[in-house]
């Protein structure tokens, strides 16, 4: 049995993990340590935290699902314990959005977007060099926080100085600050933003994992839809429909950039735009990371799980062979999500959410609100334009049977809400 550590858990991987869980039981023992990426306070010292968990040890490989301080804080022990992982430098660069474009505009050159770094201390320093309509966001981000279109100098401006900005680079991007001057060496801190050439097309994610760096595979590309209005995502779904001509392609750039970006012994997972009628290829982002959220997506399809992967990478073993039947050709991963306030009338309880999940097999359900909870504020959630309160996660052998099935749990689920 080989020990592997989980730092700073995310709501992923409780389910992941036991939907997997005759995968990897006679090989690994998992512990998820504490606290989980949602209970993570701003203050939280986390390099005292790196310092305690490698005196501690016990451990042959640690890992991470949790984008931050996860991924960081896992390299960091990983490297002064001399397990496999990658060094923290090489996450922070790569989470560091503006780092991490400068690594892509070396390596792949045509996939990358013009952009200008903002500071949040004096933003009219770079007045000049803007052009409009662009595309803003943090240079450390969580979700689609603070990220949005831009029309016009006044517009921007007005938004950078804005209190939910203060708020977010100044309190919840502290930890951030600390890491990145400390295990980073960055000069540029998170109260920044990045100012980005519009891109256009559809939206995929390509996830797979760094062994030794240079050797990168790729898992899959899943599509990532999104509300027009809004920009919201409102379903991913796996295989892609992209020609297979274009998903080698992006494969191709993805093993590239990962390169350039000397990981090593991670999952990654790259936000990419296919602009059909430019017939472009371009990255949105760079994440060091297992997706959480996709992991049993690749399962139900290929009988290849992520967390199954991410256990064999955190011991320095190389990953096995796709194994199982698939149970569907197509899988898709539903974000449920309100567009206006609202008061939470009924939600399922855990023992409701096990029944609709043992109704319909292979599927999973996150329910993530309680009756009597009210959702506002869009400002500092997800996207701001909207609120989660559940995934679901299921397979079916195409388009119209994930769509049933979806509406069908969703009345099994039972939800409720009033307007506020």
């Amino acid at each position: 049995m080989r020990r592997v550590h989980l730092v700073f858990p995310t709501p992923w991987d409780d389910r992941q993990l036991a939907a997997c869980r005759e995968r990897w039981s006679d090989r690994f023992q998992v512990t998820l340590d504490r606290p989980s990426d949602l209970d993570c306070p701003a203050d939280f010292d986390v390099l005292g935290y790196v310092d305690r968990l490698c005196r501690q040890g016990g451990f042959e490989g640690v890992m991470s699902s949790s984008d931050y301080p996860g991924a960081t804080a896992a390299a960091a022990v990983a490297t002064r314990l001399g397990l496999p992982g990658s060094r923290p430098e090489r996450i922070l660069r790569c989470s560091h959005k503006y780092y991490c474009r400068l690594a892509q505009r070396q390596a792949v050159p045509e996939a990358v977007p013009p952009f200008v770094l903002v500071p949040l201390r004096d933003p009219e320093a770079v007045r000049g060099e803007l052009r409009f309509p662009c595309f803003v966001k943090p240079v450390k981000g969580a979700f689609s926080i603070l990220a949005r279109r831009a029309e016009s100098w006044e517009e921007l401006a007005d938004f950078l100085g804005q209190p939910a900005v203060r708020e977010f680079t100044e309190g919840y991007l502290a930890i951030f600050h600390d890491l990145a001057a400390t295990l980073g060496g960055l000069a540029v801190d998170g109260r920044h933003f990045l100012a980005e050439g519009l891109l256009q097309g559809r939206q995929v994610t390509v996830e797979g994992y760094c062994l030794d760096p240079g050797e990168v595979e790729v898992v899959g590309i899943v599509d990532s839809l999104t509300q027009s209005e809004t920009g919201s995502f409102v379903a991913f779904i796996y295989p892609s429909s992209l020609p297979v001509e274009i998903q080698d392609r992006m494969a191709a750039v993805a093993r590239r950039v990962l390169t350039a970006l000397e990981l090593s012994w991670t999952l990654f997972n790259v936000e990419m735009m296919y602009d059909e009628e430019a017939d472009r290829v371009a990255i949105i982002e760079v994440n060091p990371r297992l997706c959480g959220q996709f992991a049993d997506l690749y399962e139900k399809v290929d009988g290849r799980h992520t967390y199954e992967i991410a256990l064999s990478l955190a011991v320095g073993e190389r990953p096995g062979a796709r194994r199982g039947v698939a149970a569907y050709r197509m899988a898709a991963s539903y974000p449920l999500r309100v567009f206006a306030p609202v008061r939470v009338l009924r939600a399922p309880g855990p023992a409701e959410v096990r029944g609709v999940e043992e109704r319909f097999p292979g599927t999973l359900v996150w329910s993530e609100v309680e009756a009597g909870q009210t959702l506002t504020d869009f400002v500092r959630l997800e996207d701001g334009a909207s609120a989660r309160y559940g995934v679901l996660n299921l397979g079916a052998d195409d388009a119209r049977g994930l769509e049933e099935r979806r509406d069908e749990m969703l009345a099994a689920l039972g939800f409720a809400f009033a307007p506020t």
